[in-house]
This record gives C-alpha cells, structure tokens and sequence, in this order.
C-alpha cells in the first residue's frame, strides 16, 4: 500500500452519521468540541463557517465542501448575529440519512455528518492536517457530494451489508478529499502529507512504510530519494515537519499502537517485526512517543474494551 492508504487504515471509521439541512434566511448552529473528523457539502445557496482558533469566517457555497479533522468546536449559520441553537439537541430528533428544517427553508441545503474513529492513533493522524480542508465548487467536490449522499441513503434505509458500505463510502469520502487538498496549489506546510506531492520524499516516505522494519539510515533513505545524504535530510525536514529517523519512529510506534490493540502478539515478537533488536529498545521507543510502555498501554486497552 501506499502512504497515504497505510496511515488512513489505522484510523478504521467505527461511527458515522450524516444529515440533510434545509434552512431559511436567518438561521445559525452551535456545535461543541467532539473528537472526530466533521464534513459538510453545499447543495443549494450559502452559509458561514466559524471555527474555533480562526480569526475569519469561512464561506461555503453551493458546490463546496468542508472537512473539519480536529474536532474543535465551530457554528454554521447565516450571520453571526442570529441566536445559535444547540446542534446536538436539535438533530437529536432526526433520524440519520434524514433531513432537518430551520426556518422553514428554502433558502439554502446540504448534507453533513461525522465520522468517528477506533484506531489509537486517530489523534495524532488527524491532527496533523490542517484545521478546515476547503475544497471549492471543483467537479471533484461535487463527486464527493455525491459520496455523501450514497452514505446517507444507506443510514436511512438499512440494508444487509449496509454499515460495511457506509464505512468504505467514509474512508473513501476522506481520502479522495484529501487528494484533492494535496494538488491545491495555494496549499503550503510542512507534514507528511504534503509531503506525498514531492516525488523523492514520497518515494522515501513510501520506502518506510512499505518495510518498516528494515534497518534504514539517513544513507539508505536518500538512495532510495535519489539525493546526497545531506540534500535528503534537509529536505525531508523541511517538508514533513521533522527529522527523517523520528518520522520512522514515530511510524513504526503507530503500527505498534495499533498491533497492540488488534493482534495478541508477545512485545519481543512485535519488537523483531519493527526492526528493533531487543525488547527494552523498542519499549523504551514507544515510551517516548506514546507517553506509556507497550505493556501498560496493551493493559489500558484491554481494560477500556472489557
């Protein structure tokens, strides 16, 4: 698999639920910080997007659609100086795939929703995108309305197989946005994610993950780049966001996380099938970027579950 297809399995969408929207002219939603990845597409007319840590307003219209990966809080609305209801009890009464009327509607339509995620890493994953995705009114956002809107059929006339669809229509959903976001040319940053639209570090990115368990160096990975050694490293830093071999870490730990919570395997295996010699050495790895040894966070896990 490729980088972008290996990071995104790790999150598994376990929760989903989208809803249409009909509103009139004065209208507003307040929605509350919730962990999970937010999505909203414009069918018909225009809305605000307020988020939480951005200084200006977003304007979605039709055609457009938004991802919000961090799970801050935000508000949807007209203007900012209509009375916000409380999104979480007012489509509390809306069945899911169904549609929700404000104001008697007319004025403007969509669909959105959120996914929620199992995969121990979610957190860090998610949060290295950045906070709103806007994609505008391309043909590919209207593809993924599209998407959306398949899902939603599904949540509200169940079928045999019907959550499995919903699911795969969600990660399908976020990568092809994500795609898209990658090819913006007015998009700038350092993460790994960008990263995948430079063709040497995405080549070495997807040598990493494709065998992390082999003993790469700075040397190996810039062969595999086709640069200097020095050129590499400095380039894979200024793109990603950090150092080559702490991306390779931090990499292996979430294939560790994950194994932990998926597969009963002995640490001293796990520890071989991740490239480290012994048991300590990867322990104390995954102490560093878990905050906890593989031991106690296996245990959390298990208890959690139980």
């Amino acid at each position: 698999m490729d980088p972008l297809s290996e990071v995104l399995a790790l999150l598994r969408p376990t929760s989903i639920g989208f809803r249409g929207l009909d509103v009139g002219p004065r209208w507003a939603l307040s929605f509350g910080a919730w962990p999970g990845l937010k999505c909203y597409a414009m069918a018909t007319g225009a809305c605000c997007l307020w988020v939480d840590g951005l200084a200006e307003p977003i304007t979605m219209r039709a055609g457009d659609l938004v991802m919000l990966p961090r799970g801050q809080a935000y508000r949807l609305g007209s203007s900012d100086d209509v009375p916000a209801l409380d999104a979480l009890s007012f489509f509390d009464g809306v069945v899911p795939g169904g549609v929700a009327v404000i104001d008697g509607g007319g004025a403007s339509s969509g669909v959105g929703g959120y996914f929620g995620f199992e995969g121990p890493n979610a957190d860090q994953l998610l949060g290295v995108l950045p906070a709103v995705i806007h994609l505008q009114g391309t043909e590919k956002s209207l593809s993924l309305r599209a998407a959306i809107e398949r899902m939603m059929q599904e949540l509200r006339d169940p079928q045999p197989g019907g959550a499995l669809i919903a699911g795969h229509l969600a990660q399908t959903l976020l990568i092809e946005a994500l795609r898209v976001h990658l090819h913006d040319p007015a998009v700038r940053g350092a993460n790994w994610l960008l990263a995948l639209s430079d063709r040497q570090i995405a080549v070495a990115l997807g040598a990493m993950h494709g065998d992390p368990a082999r003993p790469w160096t700075l040397t190996s990975l810039a062969k595999e780049a086709g640069l200097s050694r020095s050129g590499f490293a400095a380039r894979f830093r200024e793109l990603v966001g950090e150092p080559a071999m702490a991306y390779l870490t931090r990499w292996r730990m979430m294939l560790a996380a994950d194994r932990l919570m998926t597969a009963a395997r002995p640490i001293s295996v796990l520890a071989g099938d991740l490239g480290y010699g012994s048991e300590s050495a990867f322990s104390a790895a995954f102490k560093r970027v878990h905050g906890t040894s593989p031991r106690d966070f296996a245990k959390r896990r298990a208890a959690s579950e139980g």
